[in-house]
């Protein structure tokens, strides 16, 4: 079961009601970050050093544990896509 959490686009966001936190970002050498609570770490089923996959939606942005066969699965779908490019037009109409 995949785990999500949406952040909403505040550059000072809030994190869950009960916790009532804000998040700031913090510059982390040549880029920006934010830190995340353990709690919120916790939350989402992610741990130190695991990869989070992030994705942009109307309200935000929003998180999410990386599946480990996800790329292998969209590498599949490319190949059909390429292989059946004139169906797949032909069926868009």
């Amino acid at each position: 079961m995949r785990r999500q959490f949406r952040l909403p686009p505040l550059f000072s966001i809030r994190y869950n009601a009960r916790m009532n936190g804000a998040l700031r970002i913090k510059k982390i050498g040549n880029s920006a970050g934010i830190i995340l609570p353990k709690e919120l770490l916790a939350q989402l089923g992610a741990e130190v050093g695991e990869t989070l996959s992030v994705v942009t939606t109307p309200r935000g942005i929003e998180l999410s544990v990386e599946e480990p066969d996800f790329e292998a699965q969209m590498a599949a779908a490319r190949e059909v896509m390429a292989r059946r490019k004139r169906a797949l037009r032909e069926l868009a109409k």
